[in-house]
């Protein structure tokens, strides 16, 4: 069981706390606003109504030995910057946040958060990538210039296997796994003699350009 702090409960802060908390950790959450805090404090192991950017109040929630902080807060810039700046003060080594937009992104890199979640312009994305291309099922940004996809089989690749479609080579891409819905079977990292159907979804890791080109297959 790991110790978690929240700080902000919108609905990033809100459905990660949660989670975290079914998951049988240990999860503080605090928030300024006292509705927010009631409506989740059967759902975290403590809810808490408190200001993340009064350094006199995070010192007192004696929360310097937690895991993990994540720091939620979204709609004011400002606010979110010192709640990170009062976490590190006490000495919290491992800190989480999200940003709103790419300026916020780069300040937080220059105070040295460890990571860094941009969910509004993740999930933007994924959603624009599935719109566009209707064999796609998701997409997940991974890196900078990387991304994860769920991905039918195009009709081209249907009774290959995987060693003649060669993805690696061709796409510079590489099959992680591939969801089989006939039978119902999930295959971690499948051998290059696994043949492909048309009921099948390819779970791919390769660069923008190598699942972009593959997507347009």
């Amino acid at each position: 069981m790991k110790q978690f702090l929240v700080v902000g409960l919108g609905n990033f802060g809100f459905y990660l706390a949660s989670h975290l908390y079914k998951k049988g950790h240990d999860v503080m959450v605090i928030d300024k606003n006292p509705n927010l805090i009631q409506n989740i404090k059967n759902q975290v192991t403590q809810a808490i109504v408190a200001d993340a950017t009064d350094p006199n109040v995070i010192g007192a929630l004696g929360v310097k030995d937690v895991d993990t902080a994540v720091v939620s807060i979204g709609s004011v810039l400002g606010n979110s910057i010192l709640a990170v700046l009062n976490l590190q003060e006490i000495g919290i080594r491992h800190i989480v946040a999200k940003a709103i937009n790419d300026p916020h992104k780069r300040i937080l890199e220059k105070l040295g958060v460890q990571e860094i979640s941009f969910p509004e312009k993740d999930n933007a994305i994924s959603m624009a990538e599935r719109l566009d291309n209707p064999n796609l099922i998701d997409y997940l940004p991974f890196l900078e210039g990387y991304g994860i996809i769920e991905l039918a089989v195009p009709q081209s690749f249907v009774g290959q296997t995987l060693k003649q479609i060669n993805l690696t080579n061709s796409y510079g891409v590489q099959v992680v796994a591939i969801k089989e819905l006939v039978p119902e079977k999930m295959r971690f990292i499948p051998k290059a003699d696994f043949v492909l159907k048309s009921s099948d979804i390819l779970i791919l890791l390769g660069s923008d350009m190598g699942l972009e080109k593959l997507k347009n297959t």
